[in-house]
């Protein structure tokens, strides 16, 4: 499914990335929507935004799902570089960091993706 309209409430996640420098937790998207629309409008809106390539996601350490715009203008996850992603253990913060890896190649294996999410203090909660 492609992204063909630019609803209302399409504009508002765009936005949101668009002002947001990192990932966000599915838990945090339901909680900042929650006046403008219903639990089941904002999964079925990230699911639009992550087939059309808008958006990337990834899980972090506790099994949640978290949203990032994609890198780069990248339009699918398929143009993009496999990359890894950080989690402030302290703060809560997450983001993808800008290095490429390689995915493995191993004898009768096919790979077709893979997550790497490093742990650690961000640079707030390090001072």
């Amino acid at each position: 499914m492609s992204l063909t309209r630019k609803t209302k409430t399409v504009k508002l996640f765009l936005d949101l990335f668009e002002k947001k420098n990192g990932a966000i937790s599915i838990i945090e998207l339901v909680s900042i929507f929650k006046n403008d629309m219903n639990k089941t409008t904002v999964y079925r809106i990230l699911s639009r935004l992550e087939e059309s390539g808008i958006l990337h996601s990834f899980v972090d350490k506790k099994g949640l799902k978290r949203y990032a715009k994609n890198l780069l203008g990248k339009k699918s996850i398929k143009d993009q570089s496999p990359h890894p992603h950080f989690l402030c253990e302290d703060c809560g913060i997450s983001k993808c960091l800008p290095i490429k890896i390689q995915n493995p190649t191993i004898p009768d294996l096919i790979i077709n993706s893979a997550e790497q999410l490093y742990l650690g203090q961000c640079g707030n909660c390090q001072a």
